[in-house]
């Protein structure tokens, strides 16, 4: 609402709706299912931002690996120009391929055939957007959620939480888990309920070793921690955070180093390179994470580990930089025997070559 108050008091013609639909999240898939079995509650929710903006244009930003998706939404939008007319004109373009490119001025770029590097900001989109002019960029799912909202009103959208929690979140599981897919939860349900009796608990009868939230963004919850509910304030008081809730699950025989080595290899070859932190850093940590560091004893691994991702949280150009350490923190938080294991291994095997 506050956006879309901004871009409607924003001086500059004209204006922009832009739906982020670049679901590049590893663990997130619910976008997908949203734009594939109701493409329509889409183009209704811009069609009414529009409205409520005064934008007469819109562009839906789909991520490149969606070809199907692709097909599924042109058809739509074909079916709807007719209810549209001329007062809003709704394109579709597909993303870069990248994942990068689902971070707003990331993708506000790429929309415009630039290079897709964050943007610095302020100024932001909703005065300096598409093309410089003012834009409202919201994801699938926030704009899927506008007309049943509109229709039923506030107060009914509100009841649908549990507690002091206003609504519902989509949220999407995978991994060592029985009943992987896409939940619509209400905000405040405990994980727990969400993972043993909605999703039927792990494969095989193992039990839960750590979870990932937010896809890899928000790093891993593990041993009490997974005592948490879904909603913000509960998951980043534990050094997380909900995010685009992609949750990865993973059993008691997965090793968590090399879980952590491959996340953190994927923010590394995604990095964009713009600032050094992210496109440095990355690649640190993704080297002391496989074991290309030998003689190295645990004091130092820990201290550089530290000194690296705080770097990146406190200097990194957009999200991708500040959110790859807490990979790393949430190892060393729930699982410093493993990586003790892991250092003692890497030092014999340095001892051994010598």
């Amino acid at each position: 609402g506050k956006k879309w108050e901004m871009v409607a008091q924003a001086k500059g013609e004209p204006k922009f709706i832009v739906c982020n639909a670049d679901e590049g999240e590893p663990g997130c898939f619910k976008d997908r299912a949203i734009l594939d079995y109701d493409p329509h509650a889409i183009i209704e929710g811009m069609a009414i931002a529009a409205h409520a903006t005064g934008a007469t244009k819109g562009f839906i930003y789909l991520r490149y690996e969606y070809p199907d998706t692709f097909n599924t939404l042109k058809r739509a939008i074909t079916d709807a120009e007719n209810l549209l007319g001329d007062s809003f004109t709704l394109y579709l373009r597909r993303g870069g391929g990248a994942y990068i490119c689902g971070e707003e001025g990331s993708l506000l770029n790429s929309l415009e055939g630039k290079h897709p590097f964050p943007r610095n900001r302020p100024p932001f989109p909703v005065t300096h957007g598409y093309n410089d002019l003012p834009t409202a960029v919201n994801n699938v799912e926030t704009l899927a959620s506008v007309p049943p909202i509109i229709l039923k009103g506030a107060e009914w959208y509100r009841e649908l939480g549990l507690g002091e929690h206003a609504g519902t979140k989509l949220v999407s599981v995978s991994g060592d888990i029985q009943q992987p897919g896409n939940y619509e939860i209400p905000l405040g349900l405990p994980l727990q309920t969400l993972l043993d009796d909605w999703c039927g608990g792990t494969t095989d009868g193992k039990s839960i070793q750590a979870v990932t939230m937010a896809g890899l963004s928000g790093g891993f919850l593990a041993g009490d921690d997974l005592d948490v509910t879904l909603d913000e304030p509960s998951i980043r008081a534990k050094g997380a955070f909900l995010g685009a809730a992609g949750i990865i699950v993973f059993d008691d025989t997965r090793d968590m180093m090399e879980i952590a080595h491959c996340a953190m290899d994927f923010f590394a070859k995604e990095s964009c390179g713009k600032c050094f932190p992210c496109r440095i850093g990355t690649q640190r940590l993704s080297e002391r994470l496989n074991g290309s560091i030998e003689n190295q004893d645990k004091t130092a691994w820990h201290d550089e580990v530290h000194d690296i991702g705080r770097t990146m949280m406190a200097t990194s150009a957009c999200g991708l930089g500040m959110a790859a350490p807490n990979i790393t923190q949430s190892l060393v938080k729930y699982f410093p025997e493993q990586i003790a294991a892991y250092l003692n291994t890497a030092a014999n095997s340095g001892q051994e070559q010598l």
